[in-house]
């Protein structure tokens, strides 16, 4: 099973973009699906996260201005985020708990490679 994460880049403060990342392999289903961000010295934190029914939750830096959201067809989770201030810039990551049979039922987390967010002012 792997995550691959896309859609980082640079942009000014005020300004949009969005990631998505997408779950490939022997997949069963997926439940809960995160975004997490990790800037220079500071400790990853969540960033927002989506159940396998659509509730979301949000880190409080963030509410009002990113929307999580996903795609389950697809195995897909996108982030798009507006307002961009230079505080968000980070390494962006995301993060599934995978369900998928090994011998048995098991489910795992698993992460993207991060994907880099700056945002200059």
């Amino acid at each position: 099973v792997q995550l691959q994460a896309s859609g980082g880049g640079l942009v000014q403060a005020g300004g949009s973009l969005s990631l998505s990342c997408t779950a490939s392999g022997s997949i069963v289903s997926i439940s809960t699906m995160a975004w997490f961000r990790q800037a220079p010295g500071k400790q990853r934190e969540l960033v927002a996260s989506i159940t396998g029914g659509g509730v979301s939750t949000y880190a409080d830096s963030v509410k009002g201005r990113f929307a999580i959201s996903r795609d389950s067809d697809k195995n897909t989770v996108f982030l798009q985020m507006n307002s961009l201030q230079t505080e968000d810039t980070a390494d962006y990551y995301c993060n599934a708990d995978i369900w998928r049979v090994e011998g048995t039922l098991r489910r795992d987390t698993y992460w993207g490679r991060g994907t880099l967010v700056t945002v200059s002012s």
